[in-house]
């Protein structure tokens, strides 16, 4: 055995380069391969400023087959029944897209009233009420370019809730959810681009 430390801890030299810091954006119908944070923005192709951040989750139900004479959970006797995506933005701005995206099935009338666009949900779900994707875009600490998260065939599950008062802005909470799409049911509908680190020349440190 070693000999004796006077504490042990997971922080090494590399902690400062795998950090995801702050709260990031996010994104509609982000295309990985044409957008990049600026062309997003500029393209409308964003959520809206947050506070509060957001998070991402993505959960397998796991099934343990139970086997007669086998008194627990048997390894290689997992099953996953399902997955559960789901990707949590708390919107600070009110917008007419956002409050749109937060009503989950909607239709805006910019026609018949001339103050006003009008916003109205509906009462049914249509294949256009999906974005292909919502994403986030984050920054790692030793890496040049963003870590990208992105869940597909997304629509916002919770609906739309806004509460105001004196001296504060109203948060919207949007929480979306992945859905599987019929020409691939064997992947579920999220990625992670993770970008690739550079080799280390050096130096250190946390870079906001």
């Amino acid at each position: 055995m070693a000999g004796k430390r006077e504490s042990y801890s997971g922080y090494t030299a590399d902690t400062a380069k795998n950090l995801l810091l702050d709260a990031g954006a996010f994104f509609i119908d982000f295309d990985i391969k044409e957008d990049d944070f600026d062309s997003a923005v500029k393209e409308g192709k964003l959520l809206g400023a947050t506070r509060g951040g957001g998070s991402f989750s993505a959960v397998p139900e796991i099934r343990a087959i139970e086997v007669d004479g086998v008194h627990g959970k048997a390894k290689g006797l997992q099953v996953i029944d399902e997955w559960e995506i789901k990707m949590n933005a708390n919107v600070l701005e009110v917008t007419l897209e956002g409050l749109a995206s937060a009503l989950t099935s909607s239709e805006i009338d910019t026609a018949s009233n001339e103050t006003y666009d009008v916003l109205s949900a509906k009462n049914y779900i249509n294949l256009t009420d999906y974005y292909d994707n919502i994403t986030y875009v984050g920054k790692i600490s030793g890496a040049d370019e963003p870590l990208i998260i992105q869940i597909y065939n997304a629509i916002n599950t919770t609906g739309l809730t806004l509460e105001t008062e004196d001296k504060s802005e109203a948060v919207t909470e949007m929480e979306f959810d992945g859905h599987y799409d019929e020409k691939d049911l064997d992947h579920p509908p999220f990625k992670i681009f993770y970008p690739k680190k550079e080799v280390d020349s050096g130096g250190g440190g946390v870079e906001g």
